[in-house]
């Protein structure tokens, strides 16, 4: 079940002055905010026929100063297993690239995930200070793509890609990735959606009139978990509210319980079309 979280937790506001412009008056404030504990952010995904790999790392809170406001202290020493099916394996520290996702990890194992839909899959964290998280995932099965069609503008000089698959009857959840030419670019496209609206239809996944003559598109169609469609819906939400003064606080929804992120399992169907004339 998901639970709410705020990923990013102010801990103490320093003195700061206000000046009264005209008046020359200037008056102290202290304002204590509440402390609160650093936590262990987990991120793992299970893909079938790829090794586990792990990042974990730490929260920080909102006002401290970091020197990359884009990563968080990665936490050594600490103990991650992932079982399957009851079967532990200890992951080793160390470091472990995922060029594709432009991901790097510091725990791994050889262990390959199995691309058995009955599996359940739990992770276990402990780190040096005695804190401890866990959650548990299995592997959906996949969605696969039906077609892809290169749909023309009027004057045939730009093209709209339309990726078309058959949503199952049951409550679902997908993750739509578009790269251009190669899978370790930037994506052009990569959001979630649930079926909601089209339960038990055939679906089409659009684009724009955005490419021409000689461009390679790949599509990915993941079927997802609801944990991992509301953890993405929210952290999208975060950083969305980060850069904007005028914006509701966010909370992160995930699965962690005793931490912060997400364990999940990755199953998708990947396509690839070239416009041609």
């Amino acid at each position: 079940m998901n639970k709410i979280k705020q990923l990013f937790v102010p801990i103490i506001f320093s003195v700061f002055t206000v000046a009264y412009i005209g008046c020359d008056l200037e008056k102290e404030i202290e304002i204590d905010l509440p402390e609160v504990e650093n936590q262990m952010v987990i991120e793992c995904y299970l893909e079938p026929g790829k090794p586990y790999r792990v990042l974990l790392t730490e929260s920080q809170p909102f006002l401290d100063p970091v020197e990359d406001p884009n990563t968080l202290p990665t936490i050594s020493d600490a103990i991650v297993v992932i079982s399957r099916n009851g079967v532990a394996d200890t992951l080793t520290e160390g470091e472990f690239l995922d060029f594709v996702n432009f991901k790097v990890y510091n725990y791994g194992s050889s262990t390959l995930v199995s691309n058995d839909l009955l599996s359940e899959y739990r992770i276990e964290v402990t780190d040096q200070e005695g804190r401890f998280a866990f959650a548990e995932t299995r592997i959906l099965p996949i969605v696969p793509i039906d077609s892809i069609e290169v749909d023309f503008n009027e004057t045939d000089t730009a093209a709209n890609i339309l990726t078309w698959f058959t949503d199952p009857p049951e409550t679902n959840y997908y993750r739509r990735v578009l790269n251009l030419n190669t899978l370790t670019s930037e994506p052009e496209q990569a959001f979630s959606a649930n079926d909601a609206v089209f339960n038990g239809d055939d679906v089409v996944f659009g684009t724009g009139f955005d490419y021409t003559f000689g461009d390679t598109l790949i599509t990915t169609l993941f079927h997802i978990d609801e944990d991992y469609y509301f953890f993405l819906e929210t952290v999208s939400a975060a950083e969305a509210a980060n850069n904007n003064p005028f914006a509701q606080p966010s909370f992160i929804l995930d699965n962690i319980e005793g931490g912060i992120g997400i364990f999940t399992g990755l199953s998708y169907d990947r396509d690839t079309v070239i416009i041609t004339e």
